[in-house]
Order: C-alpha cells, then structure tokens, then sequence
C-alpha cells in the first residue's frame, strides 16, 4: 500500500463516529470485541466489521492472549495523519499571520483621501 493509500484508508477509518469511539476506547488500553461492543446498541457481528475496518487501515491490531484475542491502538497511521494535518495547518498559520500584518499596516497608517476639497 502506497504511503498515499495508508492516507486514504485512515481517513476513511476516521470518517465514522463508531470507529472513532472504538479508537478512543482503545487508547485507555487493549479491549476485546465484546468489551468494544459493550456501550453500542449493535451486535458484535457489526462491531467485528468496524474492526476490520480499523485494522485493514493500520489503525488496530489483533493480539493474541491465551484464548482472549484483545485489540490495540495502533499509533502510526494516527501519526501519518496528524503530520499530513499539520502541514495544512502551517500553511494556514502563515497566511493568516501575513493578514495580520496587513491588517496591522492599514490600521497605522490610514490611506490619504483623494477627495479635492473647495
């Protein structure tokens, strides 16, 4: 998978609210699928296909514990994401700061009319 595909498939993850309320559980620490379903009103089938969302993204990670199969937060698409973020949000700051300035500029010194008074 292609570091722009990765992208794409955190994203996609990230766009439905279950998963990211599996995310923020899983950041507490490991769960099981029946620990996941706990506080949602669907079955462990469904939660199961949130999972596998999550997991084909990068996101989760199956562990293996005696008979227990816990899920884990997995942190470096969250990280991928989070720096792809942050470069928009640089680019962003730097416009607004050069507006600022502006601003700033026009408040000082007020342009001069160029009405002819008689």
């Amino acid at each position: 998978m292609t570091p722009s595909q990765r992208l794409d498939a955190t994203f996609a993850a990230l766009a439905d609210p279950t998963r990211r309320a599996i995310l923020a559980r899983l950041a507490q620490g490991e769960a099981s699928v029946a620990e996941l379903a706990e506080p949602f009103e669907m079955s462990q089938p469904a939660i199961s296909k949130h999972l596998k969302v999550l997991e084909k993204a990068g996101l989760i990670s199956t562990a293996q514990s005696a008979q227990r199969r816990p899920r884990k937060i997995e942190a470096a698409p969250l990280a991928d994401a989070n720096a792809w973020i942050e470069g928009y949000r640089k680019f962003w700051e730097r416009r607004y700061s050069a507006l600022d300035e502006l601003l700033g500029q026009l408040q000082v010194a007020p342009p001069k009319s160029k009405r002819i008074r008689h």
